[in-house]
This record gives structure tokens, sequence and C-alpha cells, in this order.
């Protein structure tokens, strides 16, 4: 078809209604470019009616394999510039703000993380600069919530990132159905338990999860048996964590926190005792959250043999829980009430539970504060800065990489 600009309308219609695929083939498209220009002008197509106009473009469509829009586009050119030439103009671009490192790094973070959502990793990234100074974070702590999702869809980042038994009802009087009214004072603890699977019908280990309601500090143990022998020892051992005194203690039904010996423990410590009422699933529904937000995404869910449950309860108190409350921010519930009159939460600000914690300490009119004796605003800006949040996140995955280590050597050598 070296010639095919050179036929004329009637044999153009006669190719076009044969059933033989045809294709005009070229080596560059400045080639393609140049027959189509020859096409035109020879058959005059400025000065040709609609139905002539028709055939050259379907013409032209076939040849050249373009689709009808591009067609469209290239006519246009030769009846701007009588002939069809490629165009120098280029599409803007902005220039990328966030380059290969940042998004390496971005990867690094969630990986320490274990990936939080977009506004607690943005917040984690302004602190790493504005708090910690570390330089390579200049430019991640302007970034967005929303673009932060954007980075975790890159190519790069996905290359760095190569990644229940029911609660039993029980009918007793302990403990009143009641949602707890902290009125925004910390010591309101939500307290729930993660069972770790079963295994041949072995239990495995338990986790006690206790989230305080004001500033989410979050304080878990582990213990090898929901019994009298093991729980009151780590209960009293959680407690003991919080650096507030404790004065309210709220869980489900449950027989593992609702028994004498719970009741007795917190009613020896001055602490209130409520439980979840009847259809109001909301009632525990922080501590439940956090069951799957953070040990689910930390621990996991395969089965965890008991006896490894005080070397779990050791990582929780060395590594996991000055991490959770010094350097993961947290979003924090806004009641806000449209003009209906109807309530909702919104989480606008993420904070660590220390940030919280301070600013209490700092407004509190009364003498002391919130803190336990002993403890002061200083020595625990003290500890909460002796790591940045990511170093400190490292650390603490070095941590759980070793006590993970240590599960896999006991199941060989048994």
């Amino acid at each position: 078809m070296q010639d095919g600009e050179k036929q004329s309308p009637e044999q153009i219609r006669a190719f076009l209604e044969a059933s033989e695929e045809v294709r005009f083939e070229g080596t560059r498209r400045q080639e393609v470019y140049d027959w189509i220009t020859r096409l035109l002008r020879r058959q005059s197509y400025r000065t040709e009616g609609k139905v002539v106009r028709g055939l050259l473009r379907r013409y032209v469509a076939k040849m050249t394999g373009r689709s009808r829009a591009q067609v469209t586009r290239l006519i246009g050119r030769y009846l701007k510039h009588s002939e069809v030439r490629e165009t120098s103009q280029r599409r803007h671009r902005f220039e990328s703000r966030f380059g290969p490192a940042d998004i390496e790094l971005l990867a690094r973070v969630d990986e320490a993380h274990e990936t939080l959502s977009g506004p607690a990793t943005k917040k984690i990234l302004e602190r790493e600069w504005k708090i910690y100074r570390q330089p390579e974070y200049e430019r991640l702590a302007t970034i967005s919530a929303a673009h932060i999702y954007n980075l975790r869809k890159r190519r790069r980042y996905r290359e760095c990132r190569a990644h229940y038994t029911k609660t039993r009802a029980v009918q007793v009087a302990i403990g009143e159905r009641r949602r707890p009214q902290p009125g925004g004072r910390p010591g309101y603890l939500r307290v729930d338990t993660v069972h770790q699977g079963d295994l041949d019908g072995i239990k495995g280990v338990y986790h006690i999860n206790a989230v305080d309601e004001v500033t989410q500090w979050q304080v878990v143990g582990s213990v090898a048996a929901i019994t009298q022998m093991h729980l009151e020892p780590v209960l009293r051992a959680i407690l003991s964590q919080f650096p507030f005194p404790i004065r309210g203690f709220h869980s489900d039904n449950g027989s593992e926190f609702i028994n004498d010996t719970v009741s007795g423990l917190l009613k020896d410590l001055l602490i209130e005792q409520t439980k979840s009422r009847p259809r109001k699933s909301n009632d525990n529904g922080l501590v439940e959250s956090k069951n799957g937000a953070v040990i689910r995404k930390h621990i996991g869910y395969g089965h965890i043999a008991a006896l490894h449950a005080p070397d779990i309860d050791r990582f929780y108190q060395r590594s996991f829980n000055p991490y959770l409350n010094f350097h993961r921010p947290c979003g924090q519930p806004e009641r806000i009430a449209d003009a209906r009159g109807k309530e909702k939460f919104v989480y606008r600000r993420y904070a660590t539970p220390w940030e919280v914690l301070r600013e209490l300490e700092r407004a509190s009119p009364q003498a002391g504060g919130y803190l336990k004796p002993g403890l002061s605003v200083q020595g625990l800006d003290h500890l909460a800065a002796a790591h940045s949040d990511t170093e400190s996140a490292r650390r603490m995955q070095a941590a759980k990489r070793k006590l993970f280590l240590g599960f896999s050597q006991n199941r060989k050598s048994a």
C-alpha cells in the first residue's frame, strides 16, 4: 500500500467494503504522519463534502490502526497546519515532592509501627522532625494524611514492604451494670482478654488488655491460664504500670473478671467495678478495638503455648507498653452534633497517650495533679525523649522478633 493515497474515492470505498484486514506499516510515527498528509492533500480533503470526508476518515483509521478520536485529532492538525506533524507541546507535570528515599523511609516507619492509619502516621512523621529533629524526616513531616495512602500504592513502597471462644454469660451480683463516667479524669479502665487459640485441645496464652478511657493509656499483660493463681499477680502488675491512680475497672460479663478474686482485689484497691449492659455493644468498644488494632496486629492469631506467657509478659512490660504509650499516636475522639442534634464522634487529632496525659496534668487545678506520687512530668518527658517514635518502634520490633524466635526454637526442641 505504498501508493494508497493515489486511489480514487471509489477504489477507497471498495477497499473498505472488502473483508480482508489490511494495516499501514510504518517504521516511525512521523512516517505515518507523512502518509496521512499526502493522502489528504491528494484527495483534496479541504474541498470535499461530508460523504467523502467520512470515507477518508474511515480509510485513515483502517490503514493506520488509529482510533476514531486519534484520527480526528490528526486531521485537525492537518486542517490547522496543512500537514500532520508531531507536536512539541508537552503536558505540564508537577515535580514530585517525595522521592524514592522518602517512600523507602515511609515504608520503614510503617514496618516499625505495623502500618498505622494515615493521620497517626502523619503525627509520627511530624514528631520525628519537630520533636526529635531527625533530618531525614523534614520533607515527610509536611505530607498530608491522604497522600500517605498514595505513597503506599507506589511500586517502590511495595518492594520495601515485601511482606474465638465466646465469653460465657454469668448471672452473679458482682459489678454494677452501667457505663463508667470518668468526667474527663484518667483512671477509668476498659479491660478485656484476648485468647491466643487452641491447638490439639491445648489452650494457648491469654492477653489481658487494659485501656484508660480518657488518655487511651494502654497496658497489656499475659497469663498462662484464667485462674486465680495466674490472674491476680498479672492484674496487680498491670494496674501498677499506669502512671495515675485507678478509679474504675470496666469489663464485659466474662467470668475471668466477674468473680470473687478480681472483685476482692479491686475492693482492696478501692477501685469501683462495672460491667457492660445487655444490648449495649459499645460499652466496652474502646478496648475491643485495641484488641484487633494492637494485640492481633502485633502478636497475630496463631497458637502460642501457655508456657510462653512469662516471656510475653516481660516483652510487654519492657518494650511493648512503653512504645504504645510514649510513641504510638491514637485518634482522640471529639463529640460533635449536627443541625438536628444527632451526635457522633470525629477523629481530627492524633496524639500519644502521654501527650494527652501531660496536657491534663498541666491543666489540673488540684494540687499534685493526676500522677501517682513519685512521678513527675519531667521524669516521664525524659522517658519519652530517650528514643524517637520510629527508633522505639524498631527496638520493640527487634525484641518481638527475639521473642518469636524463642517460640520457634522451643517447638523444634520439643
